[in-house]
């Protein structure tokens, strides 16, 4: 298909994707879920599961396979530039005295899952098809390990900002303990990829990588961010270019050593000066992307993702325990963690849940293990399903977590988790 052949298929895809997605939202919407939770769900239900499998003629027709490269692209652009919103929210509220917490949580978040996940294929893996052909037992279960260590950062931040707590000190801690647990996930998936590839070379240039691109923001990205937004002879427009080929070339970069492009945005938006400018500057950038781009990814990951295949019991079976295995690795152990360090049991649970939700970082997770030929189409359907389920009952279980305390308030418990944060109070 030539590029003006495909140039008409990409458009009426997008306008069936975004009408599809905006449908689902208003559903879902009735039952308390944020649209991002419906546009990952909105995704799988264009893909074989149910469009492919109702109507495989329509769903070739609007999605030809030449379509997908195109999709996933274009999809970036929305992860990038919602990343820089999210970074600069997060510093937007004091975080002193959580980092010891969030190391803590973190290491917990990723170890705990990681141990869990290794385990669980090693005793699948002669009943279940789960590993892909030419690849090892030991890669395979390191992969799902490391899969289902991953917490899903840009979603956990949108859910936070859509259910107004940002700010608050569970919200806070979670983005702090999510961004931590991301980067060493990331970094651990490097690792095995440059395993299974017998090459040790990925993973040295992901850590070095990492490093001098840590260095490199504190010493120039500072100086320059803050050129950007304080330099009086830039008007709004050439300060918005300047930005977007800032958050590009960043993108390319950590795209390049293996972090994945949505950290290098993360990280450019945290160290942008908080200005009027820029707010302005995330006011002009994010509605558009985030309405338009982001819905494509999850299309495109919806578009690999065969639930008929549950079909097979042993499949079934393998799918519901890693579901089981992720939830107790991750809720449980960021649960416990938070609790060993002094939190309430409220900022605790919530922790728990916004730790627990993987959707977006685990379907760009699967999609790399899938182009390098770890993952076949079996443990692709079984962590997409892990990625759903736990995204899906994150907003149910913070509404939960808040009636509970509304009907059992704690006795002499007067920390108020927006004014501990604002204080820098730890009370660990």
């Amino acid at each position: 298909m030539t590029p003006v052949e495909l140039a008409p298929r990409f458009f009426i895809a997008v306008a069936a994707i975004l009408l599809f997605c905006r449908a689902v939202t208003w559903l879902l919407d009735k039952v308390g879920q944020p649209p991002v939770v419906s546009e990952m769900l909105a995704g799988v239900l264009l893909g074989p599961s149910l469009l492919g499998l109702l109507a495989p003629g329509v769903q070739d027709a609007l999605f030809p396979e030449q379509l997908y490269p195109v999709l996933y692209v274009v999809g970036q652009v929305g992860l990038v530039i919602f990343m820089f919103q999210a970074g600069y929210a997060f510093t937007s509220h004091p975080i002193n005295g959580l980092l010891g917490t969030a190391g803590t949580v973190s290491i917990a978040g990723v170890l705990v899952p990681l141990g869990l996940g290794v385990l669980l294929v090693l005793g699948a893996a002669g009943h279940a098809p789960v590993v892909a052909g030419g690849t090892s037992v030991g890669v395979t279960a390191a992969f799902v390990g490391v899969a289902l260590a991953i917490t899903a950062f840009p979603m956990l931040a949108r859910i936070i900002t859509e259910r107004g707590h940002a700010g608050t000190r569970h919200g806070s801690l979670a983005l702090a303990s999510g961004a931590l647990d991301d980067a060493v996930a990331w970094i651990l998936l490097a690792v095995v990829l440059a395993t299974a590839s017998g090459r040790p070379g990925p993973a040295l240039v992901t850590v070095g990588g990492a490093i001098l691109f840590g260095l490199l923001l504190w010493t120039v990205g500072r100086r320059l961010t803050r050129a950007l937004v304080h330099h009086d002879g830039l008007g709004d427009q050439s300060r918005l270019l300047s930005l977007v080929a800032l958050l590009f070339a960043v993108a390319w970069y950590t795209d390049e050593i293996g972090l994945y492009a949505v950290f290098g945005a993360f990280s450019i938006g945290a160290i942008m000066p908080h200005h009027p400018r820029t707010d302005r500057l995330v006011a002009t950038a994010t509605p558009v992307c985030q309405i338009v781009f982001l819905p494509l990814f999850f299309t495109y990951s919806g578009l690999h993702t065969e639930f008929g295949l549950f079909a097979q019991p042993a499949v079934l079976l393998f799918g519901l325990g890693c579901v089981t295995v992720a939830i107790v690795g991750k809720f449980g152990a960021c649960w416990s963690a938070a609790r060993l360090r002094g939190e309430s049991k409220g900022v605790a649970l919530r922790v728990g849940a916004l730790m627990n939700a993987r959707g977006l970082m685990q379907l760009i997770a699967i999609n790399v293990g899938m182009s390098a030929g770890i993952v076949n189409p079996t443990l692709f359907t079984a962590l997409v399903l892990v990625a759903l389920v736990t995204t899906l009952m994150t907003t149910p279980l913070l509404s939960w977590i808040e009636r509970r305390e509304a009907k059992n308030p704690v006795p002499g418990d007067t920390r108020d988790p927006v004014v501990a944060v604002q204080s820098g109070v730890d009370p660990a």
